[in-house]
């Protein structure tokens, strides 16, 4: 007898009619009409069921921060930043840990069971580390949490900041991160990658840098990052993220940057919400789009996944965890609005951000985790539409999260009695 059944299930893939058989939190068995019993059953009458989301670029230490100790008047980046600076000295591990369990709970109620925290590691205190270090401890029954040792204020332009980043991944922290365009100049910046992709090779660690977030087409360090990484022998372990400057590079230049991250195996990781918000922001007109070039990375073969980055705090005064917000957004920017486009979308917020963070067992196959989210879809397309509604959230095979379906009641002489979204998109062609 098994834990859990769930029946009925439609795949990403394509697949439809799927049963997904979970015993001691791993799926068992997965296919049509399999002829079993279990202590419980789930009918997911034709509706999407997929991996849980993946967030590989998130900044926990300052989420749900949004208006301390002022509001970011002006929206911009380095407004934010040093907004963020004024807030750091203020923070204790009782709020930071308070904060960021919350914000836990938000996610997980939206099937986000991943998360790649950077942590900053410019103030010497280190108590953003030490909060984050308890969250991941206590959250670990339920999300999966790495952390990024982050040099906020640049690895060489803060004060100690060299230092702090070592105690940081000597207390625990999972991988070496960087910022090498805040770096006070462009040789400093190179400097800082060549150090730190040395730390994580003599470490042992994965690499994960803000890379070239500006608006600046001569912000190259993703360049060094490549280069680097293939030096170092850290191909597949290093993680591009933000790279907004090649939106405002010329075509040669990334015709010859693109083969160069492709060799290194670099994993890129945009972010959508924040990248539109925050780029293009000095332009008038014309005025750029904000983010990489996704469509020409896929086409490279690099692994492309998506990040939320913030939520409520000194850089973004919205979002809601939900992952399938931050894919609505990069269809529209990225302008991927074809059927295949849209399957890549979905993939950049499950299986891509997974390999991204080297995440095992994750999946729909059998030996996976039961890690598994039931959305009020029918296929991808559809829930990156309407956003839809978690109706699942499955951890290790155990029900975590539920909500109810997101059905309105009408009042309308003549007309049906309720409206579901999610039932008025017609079916594609090939099963899509």
């Amino acid at each position: 007898m098994f834990d859990l059944i769930i029946r009925n299930a439609n795949l990403p893939d394509g697949s439809e009619g799927v049963d997904i058989c979970v015993s001691g939190g791993t799926i068992a068995e997965i296919g049509p009409r399999i002829e079993a019993v279990a202590k419980d059953e789930i009918d997911a009458t034709g509706r999407l069921v997929t991996p849980p989301f993946v967030d590989p670029h998130f900044h926990m230490d300052a989420t749900l921060s949004l208006g301390l100790p002022r509001m970011n008047v002006s929206g911009t980046l380095l407004e934010g930043i040093a907004l963020w600076g004024d807030l750091r000295p203020l923070l204790t591990r009782e709020a930071l840990v308070e904060r960021a369990l919350n914000y836990c709970d938000l996610a997980a109620s939206q099937g986000l069971l991943a998360i790649r925290s950077h942590v900053d590691t410019s103030d010497p205190r280190l108590v953003t580390a030490e909060a984050l270090i308890e969250v991941r401890e206590k959250v670990a029954p339920y999300i999966d949490l790495q952390l990024v040792a982050f040099p906020q204020d640049g690895y060489f332009r803060a004060r100690d900041g060299s230092k702090s980043l070592e105690r940081a991944l000597d207390m625990g922290l999972d991988i070496v991160g960087g910022i090498p365009h805040f770096e006070r100049t462009m040789a400093e910046g190179k400097e800082s990658v060549e150090a730190l992709c040395r730390i994580a090779a003599d470490r042992g660690l994965p690499v994960d840098m803000h890379c070239d977030e500006t608006d600046d087409p001569m912000s190259r360090h993703i360049e060094t990052l490549a280069a680097e990484t293939v030096r170092f022998g850290l191909e597949g372990r290093v993680a591009g993220s933000h790279l907004t400057s090649m939106h405002s590079m010329d075509n040669y230049y990334v015709s010859k940057l693109i083969p160069l991250m492709a060799e290194a195996e670099i994993n890129v990781i945009p972010n959508p919400l924040i990248n539109i918000m925050l780029q293009g922001r000095h332009d008038t007109y014309p005025k750029r789009r904000g983010m990489t070039r996704v469509r020409e990375l896929m086409a490279a073969g690099l692994n492309v996944s998506f990040g939320h980055d913030c939520v409520m705090d000194p850089w973004y005064s919205m979002g809601s965890g939900d992952m399938l917000e931050v894919g609505h957004m990069a269809i529209h920017v990225a302008q991927m609005a074809g059927i295949e486009d849209k399957r890549k979308i979905f993939d950049a917020l499950t299986v891509n951000s997974a390999k991204a963070m080297g995440l095992e067992h994750y999946g729909l196959a059998k030996g996976c985790h039961a890690d598994m989210v039931m959305l009020q879809a029918r296929d991808p397309l559809e829930a990156l539409r309407l956003k839809a509604t978690r109706l699942a959230v499955i951890r290790r095979g155990k029900v975590i999260a539920r909500s109810a379906p997101r059905v309105s009641q009408l009042m309308l002489a003549g007309r049906p009695s309720s409206v579901d979204a999610a039932a008025y998109a017609p079916k594609l062609p090939g099963g899509v």
